[in-house]
Order: structure tokens, then C-alpha cells, then sequence
């Protein structure tokens, strides 16, 4: 498994990566926008969503493409950062366009960090600024751990983070994940070795092999302590592609994608977590095999969401008040 160059979703020609975050409110939120617009689908497997726009990304719907995708902590309160990145790409005249109006497509999806430790008393909804700043962010080259929609992330040992991966393949096709990692669950084992670790990439999450085994029906001690309220948690994820895939086949990709959350999330997909990966085709190399091809990308998805959701907490840094520990305090 060859990553791309830089090891970020951003490895796939055209799309770039927007992060800002308030520190003293331990949160955040994260853009991807396109040079032009993409293909996006969406899955969502958890128990407890919070979106914007997503209807819309179903196979049978009108929309075709879309101009970005928003991440964000601050659960109901975040979804206002599309908002940000609407106002945004309106001002440079991109979006759908009816008659003589220009309507940005930008779907979003929430985490709850509201109980992180965080100055959460705030007069006027921050996520509307938070979403412009990442949009005015916007790069190829961009942090991962306490950034972004990552900012304030937690799981259920540790702190969590914003992560991010790449993988080429052999047809020469680039799949790449960026992921919010937010879970009731944990992302290691109580050794501090990744559940991911099968998939790591020369040591990019510490290099410390898989797993011991254990009983899998053990729920970590702090996450049996954390309550089961509705939308407390959540995971939210992007897959990304060069490919020409349709709708229906980044709807696939979508689904396929939450192999690689179960795999490195223990548990994951709960009542508590609202789980979610959206997809997405740039559409710049079209498919010789539209069977194999698919499939192949759809299996990468997954292994690099695995990896991006273990960088994610690897990378995530220590702040003042926190609740958790970093990865790197612990075991480090």
C-alpha cells in the first residue's frame, strides 16, 4: 500500500482542505472544497445524526454535484458553519444556478464536543465565523489532531483529533480519507496499540503493531462511564476519489467506507454515535473495469479511513482543561 505524497485526502488532484478552530471553545470545523464541483454521496450508519443538505446527495435526487463539504463540532449549533461557507462561495459567484440566482450546494455534518471542557457561553453562534475562517484556510497542506472539526473531538479513552490519509493505486487511482473522530467507543486497546494498526503505513500512527487480543464485548471503563445521551459523539468522515463514479457508485463507496470506522472504532455504528461518511468523486481518471475498479476503491476507502482515524488521535494535541488524555501523554 503506497500512500500519496503527502499522505492526505488532499493527495487527489483539485481538492483542499480548510481547518479553524477557537481554542477557548475547544472547537471547530473543517471545509473540502473542490476546484470545480464534485459527485458526493453520503452513508450514515450511526444511531444519533446531526446533517445539513444530505437528502439531497441520494442517488435519485436532482443534484449532481456539489461545491463543498463541511465538518464541524458544536452539534446542532455547527451545522450554522455551512452557513459560513455558503455566504463564502457565494460572494465568489460559485454554486447551482436558477435564472439569475447562485445557490452553493454544501452539505454538512456535526459532532458533539459541547461537554469537552470548553467556554461554551457564548452570546452569538460562532460556527457561522468558524466555517468563513476555514473556508479563508484553505490549502493542500493542513494539520491534523486539535484542528478543525478535530478541535475539541473526544473518544472513549482519549482525546480525539482530526485525521487524515492517502493511498494510490495500482489502476492509478487516488483514494484518501479526512475524518473527525468523535467516538463513544475507543481507538485503541488498553495497551495504547491501535485497533487500526493491521493497516498502518511506516509507522504513521506510532508503529506499534496490532493489538493483544481481548474480550470484545469489554467497553472501555471511561466510555461505560460517559452516559448514553442522544448525539453526545459521533464520527464524521469524507472518502474521496479521482475516479469517474456516479452517484450510486459513490454511494458504495460511502457504505463500503464504514468497514474501515468498525475496524479501527471499538464499538462503533451505536445508538449514541451518529456516524456518518460522505463520499466523494473529482472525476478526473474514468474506469476501465467498472466492476473490479469500484471495488477497489471502495476497499481502499475503508483501510484509509482506518488509518486516518488512528492518525487523527495519534496526532491530537494537549490543551488547558481538557478531559481527556492525549494519546501521546498516555503512551507516548
Amino acid at each position: 500500500m503506497k500512500p500519496g505524497m503527502r499522505n492526505l485526502i488532499t493527495d487527489i488532484r483539485g481538492l483542499r482542505v480548510g481547518n479553524a478552530e477557537d481554542k477557548t471553545l475547544k472547537s471547530g470545523s473543517t471545509v473540502l472544497l473542490g476546484d470545480k464541483p464534485f459527485t458526493a454521496a453520503v452513508s450514515v450508519m450511526g444511531g444519533a445524526p446531526g446533517t445539513r443538505d444530505t437528502d439531497m446527495l441520494a442517488p435519485d435526487k436532482l443534484v449532481a454535484e456539489v461545491d463543498a463539504l463541511v465538518l464541524s463540532g458544536g452539534s446542532a449549533f455547527g451545522l450554522d458553519a455551512a452557513s459560513g461557507v455558503v455566504d463564502a462561495l457565494r460572494a465568489q459567484g460559485r454554486g447551482f444556478v436558477v435564472g439569475e440566482a447562485v445557490i452553493p450546494l454544501v452539505p454538512a455534518a456535526i459532532l458533539f464536543d459541547l461537554l469537552n471542557g470548553g467556554e461554551k457561553a457564548w452570546r452569538k453562534n460562532p460556527y457561522h465565523g468558524l466555517g468563513m475562517r476555514a473556508f479563508g484556510a484553505l490549502d493542500e497542506d493542513f494539520m491534523l489532531g486539535s484542528v478543525g472539526a478535530g478541535c475539541g473531538a473526544t473518544t472513549g479513552t482519549l482525546k480525539g483529533g482530526l485525521g487524515s490519509a492517502s493511498v494510490v493505486l495500482d489502476s492509478g487511482h487516488t483514494v484518501g480519507a479526512l475524518v473527525a473522530v468523535n467516538a463513544f467507543g475507543a481507538v485503541t486497546h488498553e495497551s495504547g496499540h491501535f485497533w487500526a494498526a493491521p493497516w498502518e503505513v511506516s509507522g504513521e500512527f506510532g508503529g506499534l503493531g496490532p493489538a493483544p487480543m481481548g474480550d470484545p464485548l469489554a467497553l472501555p471503563s471511561h466510555a461505560k462511564m460517559q452516559g448514553f445521551s442522544e448525539k453526545a459523539n459521533t464520527t464524521i468522515a469524507i472518502v474521496a476519489t479521482d475516479a469517474v463514479l456516479d452517484k450510486a457508485q459513490a454511494t458504495r463507496m460511502a457504505t463500503v467506507a464504514h468497514d474501515g470506522m468498525a475496524r479501527s472504532i471499538l464499538p462503533s455504528h451505536t445508538p449514541v454515535d451518529g456516524d456518518l461518511v460522505f463520499a466523494v468523486a473529482t472525476g478526473e481518471i474514468p474506469l476501465d473495469d467498472a466492476v473490479v475498479e469500484p471495488l477497489m476503491i471502495g476497499h481502499a476507502a475503508a483501510l484509509c479511513l482506518s488509518r486516518a482515524i488512528a492518525r487523527g488521535v495519534y496526532e491530537a494535541q494537549a490543551a488547558a482543561g481538557d478531559t481527556l488524555p492525549t494519546w501521546q501523554q498516555k503512551y507516548g
